[in-house]
């Protein structure tokens, strides 16, 4: 983990308790000022003009960066829709304590804002933060920007180009997709997980890069937990083409791995082939390869591990039938490597 990751994630969790104080400080000011059968109004305005100048638009932020970052990751679709469906119920609170017309129901309305809101923050300190700072296709800096910046913005009213990045049905549904896939991989189906994962990515590499690198993530870790012990390929017989170039990915970012490795793909002629090197079992590139390019590429394990891994992908002269994975796998004995 980055130290950059743990200072924002860290940034985060200070803003969120500052948040959380302020509220909660006028929640009971405002119902001390009904115990004490006192004015109440004012409390009620600081109370109202602290949700509307500074709770309401971090929330509208929230939805734009954390939530939209979230949204894509597995099994956070659901705790993201019901987040959002608080922001909803919060404002709606705010609106009613604005224009409440005694006392009882000004107290009434200030405790449901303050019970609402302190568990709205634990959910996202304990239910999005950690998931968002694990995952290697977030940054938390780069969101607490994005936060810091469209939290301005909804102050003044204006809006940004990334206002359109709000989690939209579209994000949701992946990570609900996601979820599923998890769920499936669990009941001893984690092949078909894989498979159905891997045609969401061919789905949404072109028209959706940002959701791709998320479902690339999301089926390397299916891939993990479905394969206790390493899985061999069996290796084809060598067509006696030459290896070709050999393109090392070990040193690039993660997101960019299988991008760099479907455009040397893409570049090879009929018969052509190059060594992909890595530092794990490419297994989940495999999926990928079988979704999208199916019948139409070689596939020959050079080695296997347990540091470095090297294929050999090619095109095919002629026609060619790559076989399914399962289909192309051996038991590994108990201890084998």
């Amino acid at each position: 983990m980055r130290n950059t990751d743990a200072e924002a994630f860290e940034a985060m969790l200070t803003h969120h308790r500052n948040l959380e104080d302020q509220v909660a400080r006028r929640v009971t000011t405002l119902r001390a000022s009904v115990d004490g059968y006192g004015p109440y109004e004012p409390a009620a305005a600081e109370l109202v003009a602290y949700l509307a100048e500074e709770v309401l638009p971090h929330a509208i932020a929230e939805e734009h960066s954390m939530y939209y970052a979230a949204a894509g990751l597995p099994d956070l679709a659901g705790t993201v829709a019901e987040m959002i469906a608080e922001h909803r119920q919060l404002a709606a609170l705010v609106e009613a304590l604005a224009t409440s017309k005694s006392p009882a129901a000004a107290a009434e309305l200030a405790a449901s804002i303050g019970t609402l809101f302190t568990a709205h923050v634990a959910k996202e300190n304990d239910r999005l933060l950690p998931p968002l700072q694990a995952d290697d296709t977030v940054s938390l800096p780069e969101v607490l920007m994005q936060m810091h910046r469209l939290t301005e913005a909804a102050r003044q009213g204006t809006s940004t180009a990334e206002d359109v990045s709000v989690p939209g049905a579209d994000t949701i549904l992946l990570g609900l997709l996601l979820e599923a896939a998890s769920l499936l991989a669990d009941t001893g189906q984690g092949e078909r997980a894989c498979r159905i994962v891997a045609q969401a990515w061919a789905a949404l590499r072109v028209p959706r890069p940002d959701l791709a690198v998320r479902v690339t993530a999301a089926l390397h870790r299916l891939v993990r937990s479905v394969t206790a012990e390493p899985i061999a390929f069996v290796t084809r017989a060598s067509t006696g083409e030459p290896a070709g170039d050999v393109l090392d990915v070990r040193e690039l970012a993660p997101a960019q791995r299988h991008e760099s490795i479907f455009a040397a793909y893409s570049a090879l002629s009929a018969g052509a082939g190059f060594v992909l090197t890595n530092d794990h079992d490419p297994k989940p590139l495999r999926y990928q390869f079988e979704a999208e390019h199916a019948g139409e590429y070689t596939w020959d394990y050079l080695e296997q591990g347990p540091r470095v891994w090297r294929v050999r992908i090619g095109r095919p002269v002629g026609e060619h039938v790559s076989l399914p994975p399962e289909a192309t796998t051996v038991p590994v004995a108990a201890g084998g490597s």
